[in-house]
């Protein structure tokens, strides 16, 4: 079956994490971006108000695939709103689909992200992967938002990383 990897980043973190997903699955890999920035209060209402942006991809109809793994970041316990147009778009012709992301986690883990998938896309995800990189720094002093949004992935951790992800995604072959 044909896979593809379908992400959105702010910070680029998990833009290389995509990357280096897509490498390891032999995957093609469409990236989704943004016409602007996205202000920390525009991020606010779109999850608020659950609002889709306008985005544009790498590709526009990605529809010969049926595996899926969307990467991107979770705001607010959310995928992100750029994520949203590309999950409405395949709902429909997913076989299966993964969903993986670095994220902050300053407030914990996103224990409502595997529903809000489900809600959106009809079906449970094969596997729900996310990493947390208030996880990935010295726990004392507790790592604070800033610190999180900090952080920079390196293409070695992302390549650790996206190995992990191999192992969770075994069945998407």
């Amino acid at each position: 079956m044909k896979t593809v990897v379908i992400s959105y980043s702010r910070t680029g973190n998990n833009q290389i994490l995509a990357k280096a997903i897509a490498a390891g699955l032999s995957a093609e890999h469409v990236t989704i971006t943004m016409p602007g920035e996205k202000s920390f209060f525009s991020i606010g209402m779109d999850m608020l108000f659950n609002r889709t942006p306008k985005v544009n991809t790498t590709q526009e109809n990605p529809v010969d695939f049926q595996n899926v793994v969307f990467v991107g970041p979770v705001w607010m316990g959310q995928i992100a709103s750029p994520l949203r147009a590309p999950v409405r778009k395949h709902r429909n012709s997913l076989q299966q689909y993964a969903f993986v992301s670095i994220s902050g986690g300053a407030d914990g883990p996103n224990t409502k992200l595997t529903a809000e998938l489900k809600k959106r896309i009809g079906k449970d995800p094969v596997s729900v992967v996310n990493f947390l990189i208030a996880e990935m720094l010295p726990a004392d002093p507790k790592p604070t938002r800033e610190q999180t949004e900090a952080y920079r992935l390196d293409e070695a951790k992302a390549e650790e990383l996206a190995r992990k992800v191999m192992e969770e995604l075994k069945t998407f072959s």
